[in-house]
């Protein structure tokens, strides 16, 4: 299952973020952006009910029972030619853009939830990652406090196909690390990115923090956790 949100079994909190998603028709992946994708299920041109929940049932499956790509790729192959579905771009590469977005996210999502009782966190740069971004990577270590607003905007995932993630520290460890507080959060550069050149409703500009891709500028589970403890 090394296909699997960083290697990671499924848990939870990370099935029950994805599960208490609504299903929503798109015409274009701009449709639902960054923090919409908290509460809504949505494959980019997937502009029919049942397509979409014929997704949905097959993303849910990854997420569960911790299927790999190559078996999500067979799922997608059966409701592409059940609907006679046509897509933009490559088969692999668009079905590894559905698989890894909703698994990465879904992850980072339950991990926020678990990471609560964490009085700090660190950004983990997988060192597997053959092409890093070197924004990524020089966020590699940074120990930051939980409630710092950085997270808010650098909560990885970062970007598409983006596999870092965040460990929870205690006070020990940050003596571990030879620390006595935790780090200061680097500075954020804002750019102005244009997305949606090819999209039905036209291109339009978007304000992002430098090295996230756009779209990714949130923090997957934080305004659910938000939700949670306001209705609690």
């Amino acid at each position: 299952m090394a296909d699997v949100a960083y290697g990671s079994l499924p848990f939870r909190e990370m099935i029950e973020f994805f599960r208490r998603k609504l299903n929503l028709t798109t015409e274009a992946w701009t449709d639902v952006y960054a923090a919409e994708h908290e509460w809504s299920f949505v494959v980019a041109g997937a502009n029919r009910d049942a397509i979409v929940r014929d997704f949905r049932s097959a993303v849910d499956k990854a997420i569960a029972d911790g299927t790999t790509l190559e078996t999500f790729r067979k799922d997608f192959d059966v409701i592409v030619a059940r609907h006679g579905w046509d897509y933009n771009g490559g088969r692999d590469w668009r079905t590894r853009v559905i698989y890894e977005t909703n698994l990465n996210t879904s992850y980072a999502a339950g991990r926020w939830e678990q990471l609560q009782a964490a009085p700090f966190w660190q950004y983990e740069h997988a060192d597997w990652v053959q092409s890093p971004r070197h924004q990524h990577l020089a966020w590699d270590g940074l120990v930051l406090a939980s409630d710092d607003p950085w997270w808010r905007t650098h909560y990885p995932p970062n970007g598409w196909g983006c596999q870092c993630k965040v460990i929870g520290l205690w006070p020990r460890d940050l003596a571990r690390l030879g620390k006595s507080q935790p780090d200061q959060a680097p500075k954020v550069v804002w750019v102005d990115r244009l997305i949606g050149q090819n999209s039905p409703g036209g291109p339009r500009e978007v304000t992002v923090p430098e090295g996230i891709d756009p779209g990714f500028e949130y923090a997957p589970g934080h305004d659910r956790w938000r939700q949670y403890r306001e209705e609690a």
